[in-house]
């Protein structure tokens, strides 16, 4: 087996949806176990495509623009390259600050969009992959002592964000939301915890294997569990009983045990399809329905009730383990027709989110998700880019099965080979580009991302934000056709 290393990495982006915006920079440090460095960090800008427009704000926080990226950085077709030349190697653990639920999905669609197979990055070779923020919720939830923990001076809200950890510990951390600036601190944060909490530290390590997770997850009795979707005043943990396994693989649906069961036990499908769906919504106005779907495959932070000192972690998580096991006596007698019903409403649901999908045009770029490659079109995903030319893309297309690659593929050669275009294919991609940004009129792209920068204009008055924004400003209208301007 590979020697393990870690290799953290962060991401600043041109928004917040990984189907329609783009990263714009990418840096990553690999480390041993202890946390030691090993080589020089990676960092680098990656060139934004003129048929994606950033969100004017996340240019604000982050303050690189696309001009910056076009000058400085490598096309998404170059960084993969190195990408898989210096952080995906044998043995590697992707780690980062919330990158499962974001940096990772943009990953995800970067290698999609880009012709690769998007999961594999992530699992084959022994690689796998780790979270630092529900470490950083569990440990503040089950062994606080000897770190400090930021709390909001206003209403006294815990708070998680690296940022604040950081401050509050005295990491070094002078360059929030640069992506490298973020992979050290990140490292520095993961080195405190270790120090302070060793045995949680290397417990939740081992978890993010998904069969160690499994172990703790299908025993037949409560756990405990942190999650962000649990309160902020609980320090998003509380103890859970699995119900039964959810209908997609590597996940199940588990009870949150601080609820009284009775009036979830006997309800049918429908009903607690409709209970989910406002729990989905946040009604304030119908009772939560309190099911999670708990992903072994996404390094749940879950650990035996044995860990819990039944004085302080009690008072601190707010839980009360008389009515605890009350709630899950009560879930035992009625535990197979609610897992039925469960499974009812789950795909219930999952029908009405088909409905939803095909009723609206989605680009082929955001379709990561509408099904699995087969082996014959991911043999040829490897294939392609052992030599890749234009004439190998424009083989590839021909021959490849998925509707979404022959779509990507056009779409991958006109971006990464402009100058190798014939010129029906140059044609196709001026078209495709007016219908992106200009398509709508007053509700076009182009047309609200003007909008935007006006609104913003007005808004920030302090100078790093008007030269920013200026700088949107002629990006943008840098993109207008001689035609049309």
């Amino acid at each position: 087996m590979s020697k393990i290393s870690l290799f953290f990495y962060d991401l600043e982006t041109s928004g917040l949806h990984p189907d329609s915006d783009r990263i714009m920079q990418f840096a990553g440090q690999r480390t041993d176990r202890d946390l030691n460095p090993l080589g020089e960090p990676i960092n680098r800008l990656i060139k934004l495509n003129e048929d994606v427009l950033p969100d004017p704000s996340a240019v604000l926080i982050h303050g690189i623009t696309p001009q910056q990226t076009l000058s400085e950085g490598l096309s998404e077709a170059e960084f993969l390259q190195e990408f898989y030349g210096e952080a995906v190697l044998p043995g590697t653990v992707f780690v980062g600050f919330n990158n499962i639920r974001f940096d990772d999905e943009f990953m995800r669609f970067l290698n999609y969009r880009n012709l690769y197979d998007p999961f594999a990055w992530s699992y084959l070779n022994n690689v796998s992959r780790w979270d630092m923020l529900d470490m950083a919720r569990m440990t503040r939830a089950l062994r606080p002592a000897g770190i400090n923990w930021p709390t909001n001076d206003k209403n006294g809200s815990n708070i998680n964000r690296l940022e604040h950890l950081t401050a509050a510990n005295n990491l070094p951390h002078a360059n929030a939301h640069d992506a490298l600036a973020d992979v050290l601190a990140t490292i520095d944060f993961a080195k405190l915890v270790k120090a302070r909490q060793p045995k949680l530290y290397n417990y939740l390590f081992r978890l993010r294997l998904k069969d160690h997770a499994a172990k703790l997850v299908n025993a037949p009795s409560p756990f405990i569990y942190t999650s962000s979707h649990y309160p902020s005043a609980q320090l998003h943990t509380t103890v859970v009983i699995k119900v039964t396994d959810h209908p997609s693989p590597n996940c199940v649906l588990v009870y949150d045990l601080r609820h009284d069961p009775t009036q979830w036990i006997n309800k049918n499908g429908q009903e607690l399809a409709d209970a989910w769906r406002y729990t989905t919504m946040r009604s304030v106005d119908t009772p939560r329905l309190p099911i999670k779907t708990l992903r072994l495959n996404r390094c749940p932070a879950v650990a035996p009730l044995s860990v819990l000192n039944e004085t302080s972690d009690l008072e601190q998580l707010q839980l009360d383990m008389t009515e605890v096991r009350e709630n899950a006596k009560i879930l035992a007698k009625g535990v197979n027709k609610f897992a039925h019903s469960l499974i009812d409403a789950v795909n219930i649901l999952n029908v009405e989110q088909e409905e939803r999908q095909s009723s609206r045009h989605v680009p082929p770029d955001a379709q990561l998700y509408h099904g699995f490659y087969s082996d014959y079109d991911r043999t040829l995903l490897h294939q392609l880019h052992l030599s890749e030319s234009p004439q190998a893309i424009r083989l590839f297309r021909g021959k490849v099965r998925d509707p979404r690659l022959k779509q990507l593929a056009s779409l991958y050669l006109a971006r990464n080979y402009r100058g190798g275009l014939t010129a029906k294919e140059y044609q196709g991609w001026a078209e495709y580009l007016k219908r992106r940004l200009f398509k709508g009129g007053e509700t076009s792209t182009l047309a609200v991302y003007f909008k935007q920068v006006t609104e913003l204009k007005e808004q920030h008055l302090d100078p790093r934000s008007q030269v920013l924004l200026e700088d949107l400003k002629l990006y943008g209208e840098s993109l207008i056709p001689s035609d049309i301007a």
